[in-house]
Parts: structure tokens; sequence; C-alpha cells
């Protein structure tokens, strides 16, 4: 009769530290590929140059009550105009394993005889018949799924790759009379 192994044994023969080793690596690799496209759209909004953006607009009333308007404008970058790249990590990753395992043996043994004797003026015979079956069956079903959940959340940019901005008004205010 073959042996099976045992139920606990299957379980414990479920590589479970090659399965977290290789999420493990799997996640610091695509953490990895998700900063890289981080930074690659970072520069690409620092190198994206938008010319006349208008940057202010100066509201002139004059004595005769004509009213004009004068735009400043400068060329400036998408990331100085507020565009910053999304960067993710990964906030919780999951590994799940079922296992259902059926084992079945089951063995039978059939013996059928039949005897049959004739005696005649001197002739005698007998018959014995045995009629043996054997009949083995075995059987194991395993079934399994696993899942795997991995969570990506947004967080934000690094303090340092926000622009900063600082506004340096030279003008000479107005005098007030």
């Amino acid at each position: 009769m073959p042996q099976f192994p045992s139920v606990g044994q299957e379980l414990l023969d479920v590589p479970l530290p090659e399965m977290v080793l290789k999420l493990a690596m799997g996640i610091a690799s695509a953490q990895a590929a998700l900063d890289e496209n981080s930074v690659s759209t970072a520069v690409l909004l620092a190198e994206t140059i938008v010319k006349d953006v208008v940057i202010a607009t100066t509201q002139t009333i004059s004595a005769a009550g004509v009213v004009t308007f004068a735009d400043s404008k400068a060329d400036m970058s998408l990331m100085q105009m507020g565009l910053i790249p999304t960067f993710y990590q990964f906030a919780e990753a999951t590994i799940e394993v079922t296992m259902d395992i059926k084992t079945t043996t089951s063995s039978e043994t059939n013996i059928k005889v039949s005897t049959a004797a004739k005696v005649g003026f001197k002739v005698w015979s007998a018959s014995v018949n045995v009629d043996v079956s054997h009949n083995r069956k075995f059987q194991k079903e395993v079934r399994g799924t696993s899942r795997l959940v991995v969570r990506l959340m947004p967080v934000p940019p690094p303090a340092q790759m926000k622009p900063v901005f600082t506004t340096i008004d030279n003008r000479v205010p107005p005098v007030v009379p």
C-alpha cells in the first residue's frame, strides 16, 4: 500500500518562507519602479516650460476714470506652476493560502467457494470452484487556493521637491497726497 503524507506534512511542505521572501522582494522591486516613475515624472514636469504665463495683472484707474490692465508674464515650468508628481508606497501586503486535502484508501476482498460432487456406479468426481476477487482503491484529492492582496496609497512628495515660491516686490509704494 502506498504511503501518503499526512495532512500536517502537506501543510509543512508549503514553502511559506520562500513565498514571504518572494513577496517582499517583489514589493521592493515594485516600490523601486514606482519611485523611479515618480522621479521621471518630476524631471518631465521641471523641464516642460510653458511660455508667457500670466503671473499678475495690474489694474490702473487714471484720474480721468480710464481703466487699463497690464499683465506680467513669465516662462514657467509645470512644477513651478504647482504640478507635483504623485508618489506611492505599499501600505499592506497579505498572502493567504488555503489547502484542502482528502485521502481515501479502501480495500475489498471477496472469496466465493462452491463445491459439487457426483457419485455414480464406480465413478466418483468432485469439483471445487474458488473465485477470488480483490479490489484496491486509492484516492487522493488536493485542492488549494492562494490569494495575494496588496494595497497602495499615495504619499506626499518629499518636502525638498516642492518648489519654494518667494516674491520680492521692489516697487515703490504710491505716494498718498
